[in-house]
């Protein structure tokens, strides 16, 4: 099974639009060199886990706020944001995961 990358990465963008947490960036352009891929990967994951921290500090300080009292963010408003970044964590995590499974298999390719 072969999955395209830059078909995947945009799908996502567009649903992380859709769910009004990100801005959409620029669509990313179909490069045919093995180190440009790479570097795109690297930035697609950088990215990845930035999001991740971003919504990780936005629960804190939403809960943090809802616990002080503050009545400008609801109890609904600080638990959707945990969940958001809950399932953003579990997500990443699974991507570690199967990068670490990957990598186990070629390292224990026949050379």
């Amino acid at each position: 099974m072969k999955i395209q990358n830059t078909s995947l990465y945009q799908e996502m963008q567009s649903m992380a639009s859709q769910a009004g947490r990100v801005q959409p960036q620029a669509k990313l352009p179909i490069q045919e060199s093995a180190a440009t891929s790479s570097a795109q990967f690297g930035d697609i994951l950088q990215n990845a886990l930035n999001t991740v921290a971003d919504l990780q500090r936005d629960a804190k300080s939403k809960v943090t706020a809802v616990e002080m009292g503050d009545r400008s963010v609801s109890l609904a408003e600080a638990m959707i944001a945990k969940n958001k970044s809950s399932v953003a964590f579990e997500a990443t995590v699974q991507v570690r995961n199967k990068l670490v499974e990957a990598y186990k298999d070629i390292m224990s390719m026949p050379v």
